[in-house]
């Protein structure tokens, strides 16, 4: 479905094929390299130049629009209010599968916002950081649900972004290993007044849980000025994690402090095998229960089809 004709089922999206649009990357400059994409491409997302040239580009100009107006709202109602108080950070949420390519996603907007006048100090911080340590997971029994939202920390990252949005000058999150599969002790990442903060993770368009009058809640997504969502068709993105579980056995999983050092010496057929199990039992579950339900939260939705290539945008209208 084209933009053109997406009026008539008064859908509160945008629709736009993949080639309507690459269309509007034309008057967009395009400050990335071959060198730069493949710096940022994650383990088995293929992302090249031609599909951040016709996808990433554009969007990353949207992005930077909604930004700029953003702040001059921001001036517009400090003079009203008689105020000079300096601009927040502008929040970008990043949501959809594992192994759907969101981290990849993040990383090359990172890179193609910080490249913008308007923004030239773009940070970048995933949820995972926010997971619980395992020792906790394991005492109540959630170690088969890591990525639920129930195993994260999640009034951690919730006053962790409503500071970074409140203007606080220094914020630190912790830091996750995907080797060690565990939170790394004594570490952390500090965020310092950035211009634009773009937050990657699972649940991130959660909505805030029922709570009573006397103490309202709140949701992660409360404090996006714009979230995307990227998408896929389920049978796609077990396909994708079962071959990056395969990429993994000679990378991450052979690494002597690797927490699935175990699967290193997998044959293709147990691997295929034991990848299936997860996803069957652990990351479907999750996303048919948990993720894809807020996929309509989203500002933006990027649709993949069975290459990784975005075969449809998706924006809401203002």
């Amino acid at each position: 479905m084209t933009a053109r004709n997406n009026d008539a089922l008064a859908s509160p999206f945008l629709s736009f094929t993949r080639a309507e649009w690459a269309e509007l990357a034309h008057n967009t400059p395009l400050p990335l390299t071959d060198a730069d994409v493949a710096r940022v491409r994650g383990l088995g997302d293929p992302i090249d130049l031609a599909e951040v040239d016709q996808i990433y580009r554009p969007l990353s100009r949207l992005l930077t629009l909604h930004s700029e107006a953003v702040g001059a709202l921001h001036q517009a109602t400090s003079a009203f209010l008689g105020e000079r108080a300096s601009r927040t950070p502008f929040v970008i949420g990043i949501a959809g599968s594992v192994a759907v390519g969101k981290s990849t996603t993040a990383r090359v907007l990172r890179e193609l916002l910080a490249r913008w006048p308007s923004s030239p100090r773009v940070e970048l911080v995933t949820t995972d950081g926010f997971l619980l340590p395992n020792a906790i997971l394991e005492e109540r029994g959630l170690m088969a649900r890591k990525g639920f939202p129930e195993s994260y920390d999640r009034q951690a990252l919730r006053h962790f972004i409503a500071a970074v949005k409140s203007g606080v000058a220094e914020v630190s999150a912790p830091v996750y290993s995907h080797v060690t599969y565990d939170i790394i002790p004594d570490e952390c990442v500090t965020v310092s007044h950035p211009d634009v903060l773009i937050v990657e993770g699972l649940n991130v368009l959660q909505p805030a849980a029922v709570r009573t009058r006397e103490s309202p809640a709140l949701a992660v997504s409360d404090y996006f000025d714009v979230s995307i969502y990227v998408d896929a068709d389920p049978a796609h993105v077990r396909a994708w994690y079962i071959e990056r579980f395969l990429s993994f056995r000679a990378t991450a999983f052979a690494r002597e402090d690797s927490y699935f050092k175990n699967y290193a010496s997998l044959t293709d057929t147990q691997a295929v095998e034991r990848a299936s199990f997860i996803w069957d039992t652990i990351n479907a579950p999750n996303l048919e229960r948990n993720i894809e339900p807020t996929r309509s939260r989203a500002t933006i939705i990027l649709r993949k089809s069975r290459n990784h290539a975005v075969e449809s945008v998706h924006m809401r209208k203002i």
